[in-house]
């Protein structure tokens, strides 16, 4: 099992390294719809030193800073890391395992993890890595999606791979992508770790991708679980998946553009 989720930490690694302008391009216009939450969540104000983890692009650097915060991003990525530093080049980030975080104990106010913790072979750890980070009073937030049904993307891509394609290819297997999509496995990760008095909100967003391709595109192009899942299928089976997904987008769009529901889960806490 040690070995499974180390080749998968791999993967997603090296996933990342490749993709950083395609997720910001994909998915910066919907995943940056849970910042406000996330600060809100973890009371961010003037002055207040706060670690993002899992910092991707920066985007929540970027937000905490124009609150009056002074972020640090970490991410496991140095290519993630570099778009980061091209898209806010006065903040400070820098190479880090969400896992085992390069910081000493105690040194932040707050702490959050926008989507991130769905990336990680060992969850767990990072929240307890979370813990360790922040002061007393301190308070970590993560985010996120909704269960596929809800996430009206994902629902999509999944069933057209179930319908059309091979939903069992050899990836390195990790945690279940849906797996704190759960309030109730959120509230029990965050009391394990330590934390006090989790709460878990929901969000509303919504996906807004050009029409006919766009999510095939985005799926294929800017994720790394879902991309070496579709990847992996045969050429003619993948022209069904995307015909089946474009057919399912159709009562989405409106003229050029489709909007898809996308709604994602706030879990917060305090460290004792």
């Amino acid at each position: 099992m040690i070995l499974e989720l180390e080749k998968f930490h791999a993967f997603e690694l090296a996933g990342w390294e490749s993709i950083p302008d395609g997720y910001h391009q994909a998915f910066g216009s919907l995943t940056t719809q849970a910042i406000g939450p996330l600060l809100d969540a973890v009371r961010v104000k003037k002055g207040m030193k706060l670690l993002d983890i899992a910092s991707g692009p920066g985007y929540i650097a970027a937000a905490a800073a124009k609150r009056g915060a002074i972020p640090l991003g970490v991410d496991f990525s140095k290519g993630m890391v570099d778009q980061a530093h091209l898209l806010y080049p006065d903040l400070d980030f820098r190479e880090g395992d969400a896992e085992e975080l390069p910081l000493g104990n105690g040194l932040f106010e707050a702490a959050v993890m926008n989507f991130g913790i769905l990336h990680l072979a060992r969850p767990e750890q990072a929240i307890t890595e979370a813990h360790r980070v922040l002061r007393p009073g301190g308070r970590f937030a993560f985010s996120v999606w909704a269960k596929p049904e809800e996430t009206i993307g994902f629902g999509i891509v999944l069933r057209a791979v179930e319908a059309h394609g091979e939903p069992r290819i050899e990836l390195p297997e990790g945690p279940p992508f849906f797996r704190y999509s759960d309030a109730e496995e959120c509230r029990q990760s965050l009391l394990l770790a330590g934390f006090t008095a989790p709460t878990v909100t929901k969000v509303a967003q919504v996906w807004r991708l050009p029409a006919g391709d766009g999510l095939f595109n985005a799926m294929k192009d800017s994720t790394v679980r879902t991309a070496g899942l579709l990847r992996a299928q045969k050429p003619t089976v993948l022209g069904k998946i995307c015909d089946a997904m474009r057919a399912e987008l159709a009562k989405y769009t409106k003229g050029d553009v489709v909007e898809l529901p996308m709604p994602a889960l706030i879990a917060s806490a305090v460290k004792p």
